[in-house]
């Protein structure tokens, strides 16, 4: 209750009347903050007004859409900024949403894992640190009132949890290896990311992360606790390892794209060329990308500028 938020053509009419007479009043103020928005604009960049009929009611788009996905629009709104009514914005946050679903399926599929479990592998403490770095700037963000930035940060490591890391260590997680250390390392990486996005996720995807969540905790992911970026950076490794690791399988990725083949394709060798530092980085990660992109012999050759990889089919 110490926040006021309204829209920046009211500030006179009810911000100020209203610190003015709990002042004059009550010798107090009535809140610490006020959190000012823009309008909202019609695809013409036009304000919505009912004088103009150019206002658009929800109804209709929460049916459409769903709620999830027509609240992932209002919060990709900065504040005190006019945003503009977007249905393709929506559309991208059902994306999100149904992409919540299908990744907490899979995380709970790889298998059971003790909850006491920790990451041990290189590529998954990797994850953890860069899970922190998420935490520690969705959480200024929100300290900040600025729910766009933490949306947008948790976003961007969602995707690439889900485009990377996921592919990394798919095989890992389903024990494909034949080390059941590595494999719970991986399973507890899985599941301490999923943990941790939902709760990140939750202020603005109400509705599929309660769902999510009710699959494996107990409880409301709404009374859970915020993520602690001090917890997982006590697991955490080199992020950077993530990095590597994920440019090596997207130059991969790449190569077969280009050479009009599936991301199936075998791979007879992979030659990368890259600073010691980086290849180091790669040699921690080895196997997974290995086994993600399907390659057979590896080289790795030390040379200047950024990580270049050549493929032989």
């Amino acid at each position: 209750m110490d926040l006021r938020p309204q829209s920046h053509e009211i500030i006179r009419t009810w911000l100020f009347a209203t610190v003015l007479r709990a002042h004059t009043g009550h010798d107090a103020l009535p809140w610490r903050h006020a959190s000012i928005s823009g309008w909202i604009l019609d695809p013409d960049r036009k304000k919505m007004s009912k004088s103009k009929g150019n206002v658009v009611t929800p109804g209709h788009l929460l049916k459409e859409h769903g709620s999830d996905a027509v609240r992932y629009w209002a919060a990709s709104g900065r504040p005190g900024t006019d945003t503009a009514f977007d249905i393709g914005q929506m559309k991208i946050g059902r994306r999100l949403a149904t992409k919540l679903l299908n990744v907490g399926r899979f995380v709970l599929s790889t298998g059971d894992v003790p909850e006491d479990a920790r990451a041990t592998e290189p590529l998954d403490r990797a994850l953890l640190a860069a899970l922190a770095s998420t935490v520690e700037e969705a959480t200024a963000a929100f300290d900040a009132f600025d729910y766009a930035r933490a949306l947008e940060r948790t976003e961007q490591l969602f995707w690439r949890f889900c485009d990377d890391y996921v592919e990394l260590v798919k095989a890992r997680a389903y024990g494909d290896h034949g080390d059941a250390a590595a494999t719970r390392s991986a399973r507890a990486a899985l599941r301490t990311a999923l943990d941790v996005l939902l709760r990140l996720f939750a202020p603005v995807l109400p509705f599929v992360t309660e769902e999510v969540w009710s699959w494996w905790r107990e409880g409301s992911v709404h009374r859970a606790s915020w993520p602690d970026a001090s917890a997982l950076r006590e697991h955490a490794g080199d992020a950077a390892v993530l990095t590597t690791a994920s440019e090596a399988i997207g130059a991969i990725r790449r190569a077969k794209s280009q050479a009009r083949l599936s991301m199936r394709a075998e791979v007879a060798k992979a030659t990368l060329r890259a600073p010691r530092a980086t290849l180091d980085r790669f040699a921690a990660a080895q196997a997974d990308v290995r086994a993600a992109g399907r390659i057979g012999a590896v080289e790795v050759r030390e040379g200047e500028g950024p990580l270049r990889v050549e493929v032989v089919f």
